[in-house]
């Protein structure tokens, strides 16, 4: 008689943890600042709209992971942005992705795990640049991108010989046809679930960027086919918005353009990331507003081009940035402009130049962020170097990552006491209800989100405002905080 086989089935809880600071969500970076009980309530509600609506769309990277079948292990997810932490339950394996912005609350609830006798596999960006950081906080290491090593790792998990250490070799190849599965996710507590990859890596160099050094200069693709069949299986579950979180959609105009024909049939929305270069390709635009594109966030960084290539960003040039932007804008799409104020090259005259260039060219909505030196990038090391950084470049937890809330390096062409009045004078004259609402009429299509971005934006650089105020009169006692 032949015995079946008595091994139990493994179970491993995948969770995503939440930066700690203000950039998922409308709150103070001052914790003890008193407020109003009005104040408080609006800052509870915007928070949770925010989580809904502008962040609240599942960890790709997780799904990826979750989707990978190993018999005898059974995977579950845990977002703690909407879920309860299953402490009670028993879990054989628990992995925890590293955001840069999130590594102290990632590294507690690993010790709250190992503390029960949990083991814990660590993984995600900041693990990979800084695997020797975060060492003493896990059992187990997963560092680089994880599609092949996540099936080696719950294999090795199931015969009970999991190593310290998985590295990721040479970049995956995306060829092989990998489908993501959304069995683990709780639909209605995201925005859309409909999120979609369909190339890694950039081929450009901006120091500010840690795409680059994550997945390297060679652009690689999944297979037309593939994309597809997994948008087609996506609208089975979920029709709503797409988003394609390819960091630049038009990096390649011919796969660009046959994906897009590709998908035209289907007639989804959709929204992504692209150079303001698509407006020079007619073409390619006009693609992409047959398939239903809705929007695309352009980063445009600075309107000068010195500053620009003083962070190696050489694609853009200023003089051709309006002309594209309308171009995109007339095709029927919406734009996100996203600047970068605070480069090297930027001067205190570089306000009134973005000002007036959002006006100029209608940009649907606005993003002007300050310069964030994220740790693993050229730009932070760098400014470490120059002795411009205004934290000790190894306490990375320093860095978070807010709304535009704090200084964290010193400009090179102005003062602290210039700077700060310059970017808050300047969000306080772009960001005004009355622009939200003139925004979203002229908006050429979705202009119910286009509203509702512009008004939440009113009140998070309200917050930004307030704390860099703050933070610089601080400062001028003596106080960094």
């Amino acid at each position: 008689m032949v015995m079946a086989s008595t091994q139990k089935e493994l179970s491993v809880l995948l969770v995503f943890v939440q930066a700690s600071s203000g950039v998922d969500g409308a709150a103070s970076l001052d914790a003890g600042d008193s407020k109003g009980l009005l104040s408080l309530l609006k800052d509870r509600a915007l928070s949770g709209v925010i989580k809904r609506a502008q962040f609240a769309i599942p960890p790709l990277s997780l799904m990826l992971l979750a989707s990978v079948d190993v018999p005898g292990v059974r995977q579950e997810f845990c977002d703690l942005r909407f879920d309860r932490l299953p402490l009670e339950r028993h879990w054989d394996l628990v992995g925890i992705g590293v955001q840069t912005g999130a590594a102290r609350p990632a590294f507690e609830l690993a010790a709250r795990f190992r503390a029960r006798g949990t083991k814990v596999v660590l993984g995600g960006p900041y693990v990979t640049i800084f695997p020797e950081r975060c060492r003493e906080h896990a059992d187990v290491l997963a560092i680089g991108e994880a599609d092949d090593l996540w099936k080696e790792l719950l294999e090795d998990l199931r015969a009970g010989q999991l190593r310290p250490e998985y590295r990721q070799g040479v970049f995956p190849d995306l060829s092989q046809e990998r489908p993501v599965s959304k069995s683990m996710l709780d639909i209605g507590s995201y925005f859309t679930t409909n999120v979609v990859q369909t190339t890694r890596g950039c081929p450009f160099s901006c120091d500010f960027c840690s795409v680059h050094v994550m997945n390297g200069h060679r652009l690689r693709h999944r297979p037309v086919d593939a994309v597809v069949r997994e948008v087609e299986r996506f609208l089975e579950q979920d029709r709503r918005i797409f988003f394609f979180l390819d960091d630049t959609v038009n990096a390649d105009d011919a796969y660009a353009g046959e994906l897009f024909s590709r998908l035209a049939p289907l007639k989804i929305s959709w929204v992504g990331q692209a150079t303001t270069a698509l407006g020079e390709n007619p073409a390619l635009l006009e693609t992409f507003a047959r398939s239903g594109c809705g929007a695309l966030l352009v980063g445009i960084e600075s309107l000068a081009d010195e500053s620009n290539h003083a962070h190696h960003k050489f694609h853009n040039p200023a003089t051709r940035q309006s002309r594209c932007i309308k171009a995109i804008r007339e095709a029927g799409i919406c734009v996100y402009g996203s600047f970068i104020y605070g480069l090297d090259g930027d001067t205190g005259a570089m306000a009134s130049t973005i000002e007036e260039f959002i006006e100029e060219t209608g940009i649907d909505v606005p993003g002007i962020n300050l310069l964030r030196p994220i740790p693993g990038t050229g730009v932070f090391d760098r400014l470490a170097g120059e002795g411009r950084l205004l934290h000790d470049r190894d306490d990375h937890e320093a860095f978070r990552f807010s709304w535009a809330q704090e200084m964290l390096y010193l400009p090179k062409q102005m003062s602290l006491e210039e700077f700060v009045p310059s970017y808050t004078g300047l969000t306080s004259r772009v960001f005004t209800l009355k622009h939200a609402v003139r925004r979203a009429m002229n908006a050429p299509t979705l202009r119910s989100a286009v509203l509702m971005f512009n008004s939440l934006y009113v009140h998070m650089y309200g917050l930004s405002r307030r704390d860099l105020l703050k933070q610089l009169a601080g400062m001028g006692s003596g106080l960094v905080f």
